[in-house]
């Protein structure tokens, strides 16, 4: 990695506590310019931000929040003290990996035409919860040239410059989003074989496991609105897939209902897709059963944010972050 480069980290966040010192911890101490934007928080966040010696902006709450809008203005406040060739996102709720920041500049110096590089992320906790389990395996993507990072990622500044940043407007879904803008200017994204970031979803409940999945089926809608036409057809596929399973089994008690109850039979391509996914998985025994039954049902949450969406729109109504913690 050159010593030349110039490189800052934008730490979002509300009410970490623990988490976010940690966070802060884990940025190597030569790393000068790092921002913590806080979006009203109640804890000692700030302050705790402020004794590590990073910059802190407090976000305008009286504008709609989101993660994207945070991220914008951590870089601009960035942008404000120094002129940077590459900017770390991370969220307060996870900690680098030793020697990720080294490795994901060094491929963006060797590797001009990339915008984004992304590493391995790994919840720190998954023995706690099935759902903890279910973000772990989530987020172990192929290495490799991809469609889309998360939300701890390194990025070229001029790169985010010319396509305008993240898109404030969208309450989830501004990683893959952005990522769309990216490839249509001719850059790329790479998800690096290095361990980045440790991540503490922190999810013990099942009502927080469905909020989440609201959640992403609210992006697939609303990122399919936007970029659904050819090539992209971004959302497009998630969007059919999670109405098609939702709506199959309302069809199937309807049609049996009005004309004979041995179509409920048909119901069992539910049992038979967790058999199918539990055989796919390379994961063997409980493990796998457990995932597939969750990505199995996950499309009825998804189902729920994609109406939400939709209904949303028609009647314009304000969005609506969409937290589970």
């Amino acid at each position: 990695m050159s010593k030349s480069s110039k490189i800052g980290v934008v730490v979002i966040g509300r009410n970490e506590g623990e988490r976010l010192l940690r966070c802060l911890a884990s940025i190597p101490d030569w790393i000068k310019h790092v921002v913590y934007v806080d979006s009203g928080s109640t804890d000692e966040s700030c302050a705790s931000a402020l004794a590590t010696g990073a910059t802190v902006h407090e976000l305008d709450l009286s504008k709609p929040f989101t993660a994207a809008r945070a991220r914008n203005e951590g870089l601009e406040t960035l942008l404000s003290d120094a002129a940077l060739d590459y900017v770390q996102f991370i969220d307060g709720d996870c900690e680098f990996r030793d020697g990720w920041i080294e490795a994901a500049v060094t491929f963006l110096q060797d590797h001009p035409e990339v915008a984004v590089a992304c590493g391995r992320r790994r919840e720190r906790y998954p023995e706690r919860s099935v759902f903890n389990r279910l973000c772990d395996w989530e987020w172990d993507t192929p290495v490799g040239k991809a469609q889309a990072c998360g939300g701890d990622a390194m990025m070229r500044v001029d790169a985010l410059q010319q396509v305008g940043g993240y898109n404030p407007s969208l309450i989830a879904g501004e990683e893959p989003e952005l990522c769309v803008r990216f490839r249509a200017k001719g850059w790329s994204i790479w998800r690096l074989n290095h361990e980045m970031t440790w991540h503490d979803v922190a999810m013990t409940r099942l009502g927080q496991w469905w909020k989440r999945n609201r959640r992403a089926g609210y992006a697939y809608a609303e990122g399919a609105d936007m970029h659904g036409a050819p090539p992209e057809r971004h959302g497009v596929r998630e969007v059919r897939r999670a109405l098609l399973w939702t709506m199959f089994p309302i069809a199937v008690i309807l049609i049996s209902l009005l004309f004979n109850p041995l179509l409920l039979l048909a119901l069992l391509v539910f049992p038979a897709q967790v058999m199918r996914l539990t055989k796919r998985d390379q994961r063997t025994g409980r493990e796998a059963f457990e995932r597939a039954c969750f990505l199995t049902f996950a499309k009825w949450p998804e189902a729920h944010g994609i109406i939400e969406y939709k209904l949303r729109k028609l009647f314009g109504r304000r969005r609506q972050i969409i937290e589970y913690k």
